[in-house]
């Protein structure tokens, strides 16, 4: 039976070796941190990449190319990290890739897509709460106009602020160079369609952001770099939120006027964690808990001063702590009832072994929070999908929800 189970992984893990591309430029941005603050090291094989609590009802088979209502915004445009790829990672050479079973068993086309998860991930939902189709991966479709126009999903598994954040899981997309490549996105539409059309598209559109998450999984927690001693939590919670303001104020010198930004998820609760730190009775990591605590109070400020800053804007900050902590504590309320393990995976909380094969997988998700090492189940994230929405089971949102942020205006 061990044969049996560790073949599969190893197939896996060779065939990433084997494809394993170079190391991408390091962003402008961070050229004057200290130099042992970027590092690239693939010699180890670590988890998928990063978290994200989120919680909701199982799929229906509903199509992913025509949603069922009129469109309320011309575009999604999503960013970020393995919490919303959708297939990026499928083109990398990294051992971040949930692009084999049992990833996507209950999705959709009940096959793997590339989505960390055993079904939809939350932009799945939004989509269809737009009124659009699924967006595609920038490197998943073929790169005209008309695969672009409704939406593009940059999102990259492992990736983060950081330019090394995840490094050691291979190749990713950072931050900085999704926000390169929706750049390249909006000069093809301006070439296309002209520029005031492709401005109206674009201030029009929304956009989602869910990132920073594998700054503290894979390189802060990890003390890559020292960096533990370079910085304290809180001057790292500073550096990583002031990154993602920055970014902000760069899309919207590109138009962008609709920004949705997820805070992080409550990590110390993930299996991953649960095993490592040897947790007795299920019990969440504190002291992990109160770093991304701290870090979406100071993100949600910089988005209250960054909405009084550019007023034209609306900017809107998520806290996936609040909604996924209300998740674990009211457990039974949402039908769950296994709240520690994973579905997937080996060892103590099934948070030893990243999910690399069906045999691992538990045969019904439905009843589970975590799906495997790091991510939520496709059940939880239709939930966060609804707190987004319109604050279905929780306040999630401020200073306002999605709902309310595409309302048309009344004159």
């Amino acid at each position: 039976m061990a044969i049996n189970l560790l073949l599969p992984l190893l197939l896996l893990l060779l065939s990433t070796f084997f494809t394993r591309p170079r190391s991408l430029a390091v962003p402008q941005q961070l050229n004057n941190l200290p130099e042992n603050l970027i590092t690239y090291n693939i010699s180890t094989i670590s988890p998928s990449s990063s978290l994200v609590a989120s919680f909701s009802i199982s799929p229906s088979p509903s199509s992913t190319t025509l949603p069922v209502n009129s469109p309320l915004v011309p575009a999604f445009f999503i960013f970020g990290d393995s919490s919303v790829d959708c297939g990026t990672n499928n083109y990398l050479g990294t051992f971040a890739r949930a692009d084999h079973s049992p990833y996507g068993r209950d999705f959709d086309t009940h096959k793997p897509t590339g989505r960390f998860c055993n079904g939809r991930i939350p932009v799945d939902y939004l989509a269809l709460r737009l009124g659009l189709p699924f967006v595609p991966s920038y490197l998943g479709q073929m790169g005209t106009v008309e695969d672009m126009v409704k939406g593009v999903n940059y999102a990259s598994a492992g990736a983060g602020v950081i330019f090394s954040s995840g490094s050691e899981l291979g190749q990713r997309i950072s931050f900085t160079q999704q926000i390169q490549q929706f750049t390249d996105t909006l000069q093809s539409f301006i070439l296309s369609m002209g520029e005031a059309a492709a401005n109206e598209l674009i201030s029009n559109s929304v956009f989602y952001i869910s990132i920073g998450v594998n700054d503290y999984i894979h390189y802060y927690l990890r003390n890559a770099s020292n960096i533990q001693n370079l910085y304290l939590p809180w001057s790292f919670n500073q550096f990583v939120a002031d990154s993602i303001r920055q970014e902000i104020k760069n899309l919207y010198n590109m138009n962008v006027r609709r920004v949705i930004l997820m805070g992080l998820p409550p990590i110390g609760c993930a299996p991953y964690y649960l095993w490592r730190y040897n947790s007795e009775n299920g019990d969440c990591i504190e002291e992990i808990n109160d770093i991304i605590l701290e870090y979406n109070f100071v993100m949600r400020y910089m988005i209250g001063e960054l909405g009084l800053q550019l007023p034209d804007a609306k900017i809107t900050f998520c806290d996936m702590y609040e909604g996924s902590m209300d998740i674990i504590k009211n457990h039974e309320l949402y039908g769950f009832n296994v709240t520690t393990d994973a579905c997937c995976g080996l060892g103590k909380y099934k948070g030893w072994i990243m999910c690399f094969a069906s045999e691992i997988a538990c045969s019904n998700a439905t009843n589970h929070i975590w799906w495997d090492q790091y991510h939520p189940t496709d059940a939880v994230n239709a939930i966060l999908a609804d707190n987004v929405w319109n604050g279905l089971h929780t306040k999630m949102c401020h200073p306002m929800n999605l709902e309310d942020m595409v309302a048309p205006t009344t004159k």
